[in-house]
């Protein structure tokens, strides 16, 4: 038994479970909206929210047990990262490949039982979420990856319930993706120097830490507005435009947190952006009442 914890504490540790906190509210947000508009009603039923689970932890899996996998080189390169279980033997590369396989395979399953389009879209979205591992050696553009990467959660969701893509979940989703590579922007300006000592790319070490938080807030300011337009097109009430002042406010508290002191980065990246997400899925839920 100590054995088994042991096994699923590392596997914990190598994915970062707590992150999913960043795509899930979305993906439901996006569920929650469509079945209003399909259903006339924000439950979808029992069987879409495990499947909806299930598909969101086994694709986030997959994605960062392959990152984990292609990363083991530079992490063991770098610091902050040499504790990790991919690099100090706690998880073995062969241990990861497995894992890796077995959620891809688990991702797909999954969409074949929600719908035939979120079938048909389940390899092109494991293929967009495997590249971010690539895209530090030869881009800097690779935190607009990321945020493409967990972008897609919301248009995900929406297959779910309607089996297509609306308009005000591609704006849900760019405003997600924007969300996204604006905190991962202040996250990586922690490994400015070993990026460069590495050759890695990065907008950090390509254009400074000061240009770098400039771009973040950009990005941010492209979260709200494209949030704006999704409470707009998707036809939401008062709720939905309050969940994106709140974000708005929250977002402006990350950068005031990391432009202060450069150790706040931590809090800025974890908690802020968690209690984001959650924060505007309740929000978005009491709209849809």
């Amino acid at each position: 038994m100590e054995n088994i914890k042991r096994i699923l504490n590392n596997f914990n540790e190598l994915v970062m479970f707590k992150h999913s906190i960043f795509a899930l509210p979305f993906i439901f947000i996006a569920m929650i909206v469509s079945s209003v508009e399909v259903n006339g009603s924000a439950w979808f039923g029992f069987k879409l929210l495990i499947l909806g689970v299930l598909a969101a932890v086994s694709a986030r899996n997959f994605a960062m047990g392959f990152n984990r996998y292609m990363d083991r080189d530079i992490d063991a390169l770098n610091p902050r990262t040499i504790n990790r279980p991919n690099v100090d033997g706690r998880v073995t590369p062969i241990q990861m490949l497995v894992f890796v396989i077995l959620n891809a395979l688990a991702f797909i399953v999954v969409a074949y039982f929600v719908n035939d389009l979120a079938f048909y879209l389940s390899i092109p979205i494991l293929f967009v979420i495997g590249s971010y591992s690539y895209f530090k050696r030869f881009s800097y553009l690779a935190h607009i990856i990321l945020g493409v990467s967990l972008g897609l959660a919301p248009i995900a969701g929406v297959v779910a319930i309607s089996e297509t893509i609306t308009l005000w979940s591609v704006l849900l989703s760019i405003g997600v993706m924007f969300w996204v590579a604006g905190f991962d922007l202040l996250y990586s300006l922690q490994d400015i120097e070993v990026d460069k000592k590495l050759g890695l790319h990065s907008i950090p070490s390509k254009f400074g830490a000061k240009k770098t938080m400039l771009i973040s807030k950009v990005f941010h300011l492209c979260t709200v507005l494209f949030w704006f337009l999704f409470a707009i097109t998707s036809s939401s009430g008062i709720f939905a435009y309050i969940a994106v002042i709140v974000a708005a406010v929250m977002l402006t508290y990350e950068h005031i947190l990391v432009n202060r002191d450069f150790t706040k980065i931590d809090k800025a990246f974890f908690t802020v952006n968690g209690y984001l997400g959650i924060v505007f899925f309740f929000l978005i839920l009491i709209d849809s009442f």
